[in-house]
């Protein structure tokens, strides 16, 4: 090969060269981005609202609740010397909000314990989002086998979660708080109640008013004065939530009056 047909060759594989380059370099690119979305995605959902520490202080102070942590999540049961307990226990699975800790929940849920005797799991999801935890009902009543009579429930997204756990699961009905299906139950044979928060600007009462049709017709709508979105916890304030003006012993109490008369 003479030179000058070396030089062609040599001007005929560069293009070619510089396209693997530059594809190369866009893959190492898109590869980054997506790096770095995952990573940014695993920090926002590592870093949950936090609970409170004085209620849940309280929680562990109450000589009528004892506090349990198992696999399954945080177990709240009515201790056997300060009530008496019904002769057919019955149980919540109770799945939190988005980004927000289990043990936010505690003392709201708390008064359905110590004062009706109800056992209580609040779960404790993979990443704090209730949609990564893929758990059926019945891994999560294993808790508490004594039990013969199961609700679900939860908060916000936790509550969207606690819908689609329902379909074909032995369950008895269904709690929300601040939340709505996304599934049609509206002919499910359930027992629901759905609390709202007047103040709630997340899960306003509007919306659940408009989702109403995928609950069942007997479903029991009830909406607190003074409450907002982060009212059904203990975690502080929320982004793009209302103001509160209900303090959190008066929301504990709301919340235990209706889950009695749910029991009833």
């Amino acid at each position: 090969m003479t030179s000058a047909d070396a030089a062609v060759d040599s001007r005929r594989h560069r293009p070619a060269g510089r396209i693997r380059r530059r594809v190369r370099a866009i893959g190492l690119g898109a590869l980054s981005a997506l790096a770095l979305v995952v990573l940014g995605f695993l920090i926002w959902a590592n870093t949950p609202y936090r609970a409170e520490r004085g209620p849940v202080i309280e929680v562990w102070a109450n000589g009528d609740v004892e506090v349990q942590y198992l696999d399954e999540g945080i177990l709240m049961t009515p201790a056997a010397d300060a009530i008496d307990l019904p002769a057919s226990p019955t149980g919540l699975v109770f799945v939190p909000g988005a980004r927000v800790e289990a043990h936010a929940y505690m003392l709201q849920l708390s008064g359905a314990v110590d004062e009706h005797g109800m056992t209580v799991l609040i779960t404790e999801p993979t990443l704090n989002l209730a949609f990564f935890d893929t758990r059926t009902l019945d891994q999560f009543t294993t808790a508490a086998p004594e039990v013969d009579r199961w609700f679900v429930g939860g908060h916000s997204l936790g509550g969207v979660r606690a819908c689609l756990m329902t379909p074909g699961a032995e369950v008895e009905g269904l709690v929300l708080f601040g939340s709505y299906c996304a599934n049609d139950l509206s002919g499910a044979g359930l027992e629901v109640l759905s609390i709202a928060g007047e103040n709630d600007a997340l899960s306003t009462p509007a919306i659940i008013d408009q989702n109403a049709g995928m609950l069942p017709a007997d479903t029991r709508f009830v909406t607190i004065a003074g409450a907002n979105h982060a009212s059904f916890g203990d975690y502080g304030p929320q982004a793009g939530d209302g103001e509160r003006t209900i303090t959190s012993a008066q929301m504990r109490a709301e919340l235990t009056v209706l889950l009695g008369e749910l029991l009833d």
